[in-house]
């Protein structure tokens, strides 16, 4: 049984089975119950995760601050799991959604933790696919301090064999393949991807540009919202030419709904 903590735990048969999902044109009707437990804000994910459910003809109940209790996982899993068949939660705290993703016995869906967005990944790498022939080779640039995005995206890497480089400060740079950290900025890329800055960090040799772009051949720019003028970038994203545009978050609600049926079935 598949458990959503991070992209590490699908093979790329598994996310290829999940994008074929995102283009069947006739949503199926599934039944079932949803343990909804969702942490902060997140206003794009909330709205397509509660329509996901609506057009799959599931039944949610919210269940807030859910994994926020002193009770054991083993405990919480044993009377929770006869009244529910798939859990989906947003939870800051990594290390206590992975104790509970391993004491139930149904499928967990990560709607964000602090090590991981793996559902934001996976419908921003499915959108490359449709704009790309090979994903395997698009060459990707990650631009800024390390993030739970960003962690999912050299999860990415890891299981399809992508081509990432990231651009990061040193203090975040690991020796893990097959991300390229660099420190210094040289060649052309086909994307750029960002993410809001972590807490307190503030480095304006981040702060991206219209002339950076140009100096990279004018990639195409795929921004992690929220996004922060004066932080990650210098200039509002609708006066860049690449940018991929508003609508390409609207596929969170496909791609989300087809992540539930794959798991679902």
């Amino acid at each position: 049984m598949i458990k959503l903590l991070d992209i590490d735990q699908l093979q790329a048969h598994d996310i290829e089975q999940i994008w074929r999902h995102v283009t069947v044109t006739t949503v199926p009707a599934l039944t079932g119950n949803v343990a909804w437990s969702f942490e902060g804000n997140g206003i794009r994910t909330r709205t397509t995760f509660l329509q996901a459910f609506q057009s799959l003809g599931l039944t949610y109940i919210e269940l807030p601050n859910f994994l926020k209790t002193d009770e054991s996982v083993a405990d919480l899993a044993g009377y929770m799991d006869g009244f529910y068949d798939v859990y989906v939660i947003r939870e800051r705290n990594h290390s206590r959604l992975v104790e509970f993703a391993a004491a139930t016995k149904r499928p967990l869906i990560n709607a964000m933790s602090s090590e991981a967005h793996p559902c934001e990944v996976l419908t921003d790498a499915y959108y490359l696919s449709t704009r790309f022939t090979s994903l395997p080779d698009v060459r990707i640039l990650l631009w800024g301090p390390m993030t739970n995005v960003f962690k999912s995206w050299h999860a990415l890497a890891r299981v399809m064999g992508l081509n990432v480089t990231h651009y990061c400060p040193e203090p975040f740079q690991t020796n893990e393949a097959p991300v390229r950290f660099v420190s210094q900025l040289s060649g052309h890329y086909d994307v750029l991807i960002t993410d809001a800055w972590p807490s307190g960090f503030t480095d304006d040799r981040y702060t991206l540009t219209k002339n950076t772009l140009a100096e990279l051949g004018d990639p195409l720019l795929l921004p992690t919202p929220p996004v922060t003028v004066g932080n990650e970038l210098a200039q509002p994203l609708s006066e860049y030419q690449g940018f991929v545009g508003y609508a390409q978050k609207q596929l969170l609600l496909p791609v989300q709904r087809a992540i539930i049926t794959y798991l679902l079935g």
